[in-house]
């Protein structure tokens, strides 16, 4: 019997202590923040996050802090989230030099600048994980098919870093061969200690080899640039319906295949205009749409 009753005793305390843990979630329009911390939050914003998020916080070269896009992004996730990724990645050119209280600040100024009221008390570390963003719905691009009718999967990065990803270096790995002869490379020889996988990698593939991956690479994830609900990384819709949007993929896509064929022939002469012609197809593309208005992917209407 007592056995029984002490059953029943430990279920009952779990559910009290449930209710409670339940009943300490706050929503962010709750004034979970203070405005003198919003204060201090606005200072560090000018100083910090002005250039790349826009004076209003409407999006430049990075993605907007404000309105439905960014609560969809943030649906139903506590605020520990979004003071996580300003501390350990923003800003993009010096990720980590904001302190813990400095990244609470900022969130609290975004609060503010969201619409949501702010309160006596200031957002603490302690309560971070209790204040959530509401439930928002996020818009989706329907999902495209292919020619056997199956569905493509939705994109994972936005327009920049698959560019990072994939692009950039492969870009690079032929670019360098204006300064380099592939097939007059010495074999680079590994350091014993410590292993390292990335200088490891760089010695299997070797000379000509790289240039032909290269090539393949730059061939086969140009198309990548054309799926369907794939985002700039200011968070505009990259424009993949835009007919000089698929002419300039399709300019990349030839540029690898040819830089391909001409790297499987190990004419080092002759592959040398390649660099020039992707180049050319890259440059057309990005004063189009990434260098609109500054240089460098800065302009506030790139993807426009």
């Amino acid at each position: 019997m007592m056995r029984i009753i002490s059953l029943c005793f430990f279920v009952l305390a779990a559910a009290l202590t449930l209710s409670v843990q339940a009943a300490q979630v706050r929503s962010i329009s709750e004034r979970v923040y203070s405005a003198g911390q919003a204060t201090r939050g606005q200072e560090l914003y000018k100083a910090q996050c002005t250039e790349c998020h826009g004076n209003a916080m409407e999006g430049v070269s990075g993605p907007p802090l404000v309105g439905e896009d960014f609560l969809a992004n943030w649906s139903a996730r506590p605020l520990t989230n979004l003071v996580d990724k300003i501390q350990k990645t923003m800003p993009f050119t010096s990720p980590g030099s904001l302190s813990r209280t400095q990244s609470i600040d900022l969130v609290a100024y975004i609060l503010q600048t969201g619409k949501f009221p702010a309160g006596p008390t200031e957002l603490s570390e302690g309560s971070l994980a209790q204040v959530t963003f509401p439930t928002a719905a996020r818009t989706t691009a329907t999902p495209a098919l292919t020619s056997t009718g199956t569905s493509l999967p939705s994109p994972e990065g936005n327009l920049a870093e698959l560019m990072r990803a994939i692009a950039f270096p492969n870009a690079n790995i032929i670019f360098n061969t204006q300064l380099k002869d592939p097939g007059a490379q010495a074999k680079k020889e590994l350091a014993k200690a410590p292993f390292d996988y990335v200088e490891w990698g760089a010695t299997v593939y070797p000379g000509w080899l790289a240039i032909d991956q290269a090539a393949v690479a730059l061939a086969e994830s140009a198309p990548l640039l054309l799926t369907p609900g794939r985002k700039c990384q200011n968070g505009r819709p990259v424009p993949v319906d835009r007919a000089d949007w698929k002419q300039y993929v399709a300019a990349l896509v030839d540029v690898g295949k040819l830089a391909h064929q001409l790297s499987q022939k190990r004419d080092y002469d002759a592959f040398l205009e390649i660099s020039e012609k992707l180049n050319d197809a890259c440059a057309n593309c990005h004063k189009v749409y990434r260098d609109k208005g500054g240089a460098e992917g800065s302009g506030a209407t790139r993807c426009q």
